[in-house]
């Protein structure tokens, strides 16, 4: 039997896609789990499942192109709360590409996807204070797609721009299928992180970080690490789909998650599983 759908429980990460667009560059035909196209009709019958109310989608190509294809997507669908879509933030024309985007007002969010750029320390030292000056002008977040190796320039960018709401996307992608062996360079960058206040992270992506067969406790240090360092108050849930159908579903992850987060109380489950969402994306009940 389904839950009723909860009006305030929102998946704060996933991605509708088509490959015939194009400009997908990471991922191929191999990849046959994701190779399809995945729109919210394929989504629907999962957030009916789980009571997710609305979504927060999130660009999965770095093109303008595809932004604007989310947006179109959202703009007729409800249950589109948002888009975080793309924009080359070191252009010389950053700022009025970016004011050109926001005029839509379903546009959340911008990512550059930091972590398939040739350069681990791009965000501390490319020429992008055009690009982000007009994120902060227009109120639009960042989200930051990072590993543990991104941390040290991330804190540099942080420190600079303390005006800028960040999101770090996937707990910061932590390396559970090494199990103790990357847990503590991980967990450090994590708590280096949660002291500046304008960041909040997304606890999403961790069944895809994890070994096959992964269970509660496999997750369990790095969600009990994520809220020691956050709080409640700075997580969000997200699911990651269907990148999470690589190693699970829709319906698993987020069973798993209601249970790793069930000793909190009402207040604080209810703000992961969408209060903080809402408030960081500013996307209201009627947005």
């Amino acid at each position: 039997m389904n839950p009723q759908v909860d009006a305030g429980q929102i998946d704060a990460h996933q991605h509708y896609w088509d490959p015939a667009r194009g400009d997908y560059g990471w991922f191929t035909p191999e990849l046959s789990a994701l190779y399809r196209r995945f729109l919210p009709e394929d989504l629907a019958p999962w957030r009916a499942r789980c009571g997710v109310a609305r979504t927060v989608v999130v660009q999965a190509a770095p093109t303008i192109e595809e932004t604007r294809y989310l947006l179109d997507l959202a703009r007729n669908d409800a249950s589109i709360a948002g888009v975080v879509g793309w924009a080359p933030l070191d252009d010389p024309r950053a700022a009025e590409i970016i004011a050109d985007l926001a005029c839509d007002p379903k546009l959340r969010a911008v990512r550059p996807m930091l972590q398939d750029l040739p350069a681990d320390d791009w965000i501390a030292t490319a020429d992008i204070a055009r690009g982000v000056q007009a994120l902060i002008a227009h109120d639009l977040a960042f989200d930051a797609l990072i590993f543990t190796r991104h941390a040290a320039a991330l804190e540099c960018f942080l420190a600079r721009y303390p005006a800028l709401r960040v999101v770090i996307d996937h707990g910061a992608k932590p390396p559970i299928r090494a199990g103790a062996a990357g847990f503590e360079a991980w967990s450090h960058a994590v708590s280096r992180l949660a002291r500046f206040g304008q960041v909040h992270c997304k606890v999403s992506g961790l069944a895809t970080e994890a070994a096959p067969g992964w269970d509660d406790d496999s997750l369990r240090p790095y969600i009990a690490h994520l809220l020691a360092s956050f709080g409640a108050h700075r997580l969000m849930w997200g699911s990651d789909w269907p990148v999470l159908n690589l190693n699970g579903d829709y319906a698993r992850w987020h069973a798993s998650a209601q249970r790793l987060f069930a000793h909190l109380s009402a207040h604080e489950r209810a703000a992961i599983f969408g209060g903080n969402a809402a408030a960081f994306y500013r996307a209201g009940a009627t947005a």
